[in-house]
């Protein structure tokens, strides 16, 4: 199963022109910026911002509002860095994924092993060694995503497979069960339609449509059926 079909995400603003201050180079930047409001099955809903700087080819992925929880919590204002990959079109980040201890607090673990890397990015990501992607070798750096330069949604997912969903007390498929049952259990919702009897006519084009009277639950509507 496809997990990520399940993470709604929605841009609700962009800004062609805007600014941002970057910690690794302690330095404003300007460039695009995007926010973008998504609804996670697993996680929860979240608020991101994407800062896209056209001078170095690099983009930023801001996690602005997390669900509620200690662990959460910690992920608010948490970045992912994504930057040109040897491949043209196409950025790269380093995989490495929250963990949390006993007391609920975070850290990041790299990825030292492709059997590290979480088997939903393996599916749903090119994973390649640092090398092969970078053309450069870097202690502490073992393995990277590819992900297109343009794509802001597949960049936002992949902040949350490895910086949240890491830290969820279930899994996506204990998730999607809760889900179902849940769906199951709403009541069914009915709905009652009835012929008026009236025939209107188009004084333009004289089709003939059947006045239809539609109950549900809270709710009265009408509607034009043509005959």
């Amino acid at each position: 199963m496809n997990h990520l079909k399940k993470i709604r995400i929605t841009r609700i603003e962009e800004r062609p022109s805007d600014a941002w201050y970057d910690m690794s180079l302690r330095q404003l930047r300007h460039g695009k910026v995007c926010f973008y409001r998504i609804r996670d099955f697993l996680t929860g809903d979240w608020l991101f911002k994407t800062c896209r700087d056209s001078e170095l080819g690099k983009v930023m992925v801001k996690a602005v509002k997390c669900p509620p929880g200690t662990r959460f919590a910690q992920l608010e204002g948490n970045t992912m860095l994504f930057q040109p990959s040897r491949r043209e079109g196409w950025l790269y980040d380093i995989i490495s994924m929250s963990q949390a201890d006993e007391d609920d607090r975070i850290s990041r673990k790299v990825a030292y092993l492709l059997d590290d890397v979480p088997a939903v990015i393996r599916e749903n990501y090119e994973t390649k060694p640092y090398e092969d992607a970078t053309g450069k070798k870097a202690p502490g750096k073992h393995w990277v995503t590819l992900t297109e330069a343009e794509d802001d949604k597949a960049m936002i997912a992949l902040f949350l497979l490895e910086r949240a969903w890491t830290l969820s007390t279930i899994t996506p498929e204990q998730r999607l069960g809760a889900i179902q049952q849940q769906e199951k259990l709403k009541p069914i919702k009915r709905k009652t339609e009835i012929d008026s009897g009236q025939t209107l006519a188009c004084p333009i084009c004289g089709d003939k449509f059947k006045l239809r009277h539609i109950e549900r639950e809270t709710t009265i509507k009408h509607a034009l059926k043509k005959q």
